[in-house]
């Protein structure tokens, strides 16, 4: 397998269920050879905390004028096609885009080449499979933590991966596996509570409230009144 997408997200945090995507980068390989890329920021609809903007450099000022993520996934969706995505920690980029795939109302299922899995089968005496060590490793120049450029050094480790060890059954596409239940948009009566229970309590919140889902919400809930009224 030599043709793929290579594909890095930052997000707002860690968590599927609970974080946003707020930047994306993909690039296209056909035969070990970059074609096109595709680089966006997204309006992840909430602040973005120090830590973030420390780590990537992204501020919230650039994104407020990004466009929201339900209106980017068409052409995404057109660009990686049915190509076989490859990533280091791939599955991790993937649940965050397959939950925001899926909540739009558009099907997401994709195979995988995970670079962090290969390097950990091939390169076990590594005291850090990071992509930053791999690339130090191989001599892969980058900046790392921005989207685009960590998917264009993933697709780099990858080609220095598959030049060395290269097999049929190690390099092989395998299912990438998420799931989870559609979650719906929250109904007017529950974002209701929570606002009137945000001013009772005087709690601010980073994210947008009209945005979020029905788990979102009741979660948020939950926590506000474990934290105040239990």
């Amino acid at each position: 397998m030599n043709s793929y997408v290579a594909l890095d997200l930052e997000m707002t945090g860690l968590k599927p269920k609970m974080d946003k995507i707020i930047e994306i980068g993909a690039v296209l390989v056909e035969d070990g050879e970059v074609k096109h890329t595709f680089s966006t920021l997204v309006n992840p609809g909430r602040e973005l905390t120090p830590e973030i903007t420390e780590l990537t450099g992204i501020t919230g000022a650039e994104l407020s004028d990004a466009p929201r993520m339900e209106e980017i996934m068409t052409e995404l969706s057109e660009f990686i096609g049915e190509r076989t995505l490859l990533g280091h920690r791939i599955l991790f980029d993937y649940a965050f885009l397959k939950r925001a795939f899926v909540n739009g109302g558009m099907k997401f299922e994709k195979s995988g080449i995970d670079t962090l899995k290969l390097a950990k089968k091939f390169l076990p005496r590594l005291p850090s499979k990071s992509l930053s060590a791999l690339c130090g490793y191989y001599g892969i120049e980058g900046q790392a933590h921005r989207a685009l450029e960590d998917a264009r050094v993933s697709h780099l480790l990858y080609q220095k991966l598959r030049e060395q060890f290269y097999n049929e059954t190690d390099f092989r596409p395998q299912p990438l596996i998420y799931r989870f239940k559609k979650e719906s948009p929250a109904g007017p009566r529950q974002k209701e509570q929570l606002l009137s229970l945000m001013k009772k309590h005087n709690v601010s919140i980073e994210a947008e409230v009209d945005g979020m889902t029905k788990n979102e919400i009741s979660r948020l809930t939950g926590q506000i009144l474990a934290k105040y009224e239990r």
